[in-house]
């Protein structure tokens, strides 16, 4: 059996030695069973298996390699799910204690499409309560670690999931992302995260409450977690489009990238904002990034949209509260979310934002910024 590094390997790479019959689906499932046996305990990042029908599956996969066929672009990849999605068969918390016993009968939609392209479902990693938290701890299961310092977060609320695919538990991870749960876990855990467009990546399924799943809730998105940016395109590719519902009405076409050369990207750099100055370690890291473009040929100059950073926080602060007030305490619900004209008169004010920044990127192509002002931080629970 080949050494458990393999599961450091990118998923793109891992699809292809499965493809070439290198290694197959059932070692690599045993592989990164074994792996959290020696790793999770000090990180708790796996809080829920489903190992036998993973198995099964995984056999299945060989079997269909063995007669040359494939299901698709994940065929055998054993991967992990953020435990705020539903997967069938399989408990699935938010994190919460309401949901203790919570089994779903059918898998989210974007779950549902791993599948479909050849992913081999065996576990959900933690998350904070209602995915609520830039840390990821809960009742149920405890507290998750940075895999490269126990002392410290991994993130939230895709914060088991970030230290999964930093660990080299899984294949690659599915995350949720409203206030930062899929940029930040990769921030503080070193890997490559996105941020999907808003509607692109069907959320249903999403657990960020009791009863919730079957509507979508508002500024969330799913975003795929792995080890490398080529694994996002290939996940991305797998997990966006529409509905079953919707697709009569409409089609998903992403855009080619404008360009094939970094010489052709204007980038704009945006690290000195007076209400959050960087770290030290935050600043170099990102300093180097600059650099590094520029030698590659870009034209990196510091620009930003004309919009003033204070008043986003406070509108996203607003959006936030607001779509996680679902998940809060009734009696505090309304104090943050506030009533439906305001909500009204906060996407008024969204839509100008909206507008300012589609401006600027008719010149520029990409802004440069950091996810978090500061590097992973100590667990703060109190």
């Amino acid at each position: 059996m080949p050494s458990d590094d393999v599961l450091t390997w990118t998923a793109g790479r891992l699809a292809g030695a499965i493809r070439r019959r290198e290694i197959g689906s059932s070692e690599l499932l045993s592989i990164a069973l074994d792996r959290i046996d020696r790793l999770d305990p000090k990180l708790n990042a796996v809080v829920t298996f489903d190992a036998e029908r993973a198995r099964a599956q995984a056999a299945a996969a060989d079997e269909a390699t063995a007669r040359g066929e494939s299901t698709g672009p994940l065929h055998g990849l054993p991967i992990t799910v953020k435990d705020a999605l539903e997967v069938a068969g399989v408990r699935s918390t938010g994190g919460a204690i309401e949901l203790t016993d919570h089994v779903p009968a059918a898998d989210a939609p974007a779950v549902a499409r791993l599948r479909a392209a050849g992913a081999v479902v065996f576990g959900k990693t933690n998350v904070p309560r209602w995915s609520g938290d830039l840390q990821t701890y809960n009742e149920i299961f405890g507290t998750t670690n940075n895999p490269w310092d126990p002392a410290r977060v991994p993130g939230g609320s895709s914060g088991g999931a970030a230290a999964a695919v930093a660990a080299g538990l899984t294949s690659f991870e599915l995350g949720t992302d409203i206030g930062g749960s899929v940029r930040i876990p990769a921030h503080c855990c070193g890997v490559f995260g996105l941020k999907s467009t808003y509607g692109i990546v069907p959320q249903r399924g999403y657990l960020d409450r009791v009863g919730g799943g079957g509507s979508d809730a508002d500024i969330n998105v799913l975003g795929p977690l792995a080890r490398s940016a080529g694994d996002l395109a290939l996940l991305l590719d797998v997990v966006a489009g529409p509905l079953d519902e919707d697709a009569p009405g409409w089609r998903l076409e992403l855009p080619a990238p404008r360009a094939t050369s970094l010489a052709d990207y204007r980038v704009g750099v945006w690290l000195d904002e007076p209400s959050v100055p960087l770290g030290g370690e935050v600043r170099a890291i990102a300093s180097r990034a600059v650099d590094v473009l520029a030698d590659a040929g870009a034209r990196v100059e510091e620009a930003h949209p004309a919009v003033a950073f204070d008043e986003q926080v406070t509108l996203f602060m607003e959006a936030v509260g607001a779509a996680v007030s679902p998940g809060m305490d009734p009696t505090l619900g309304e104090v943050v979310a506030g009533g439906h004209l305001s909500w009204l008169h906060a996407l008024d004010r969204r839509a100008a934002l909206r507008r300012a920044w589609a401006d600027w990127f008719d010149a520029y192509d990409l802004l440069l910024c950091p996810v978090l002002p500061i590097e992973a931080f100590p667990h703060a629970q109190e």
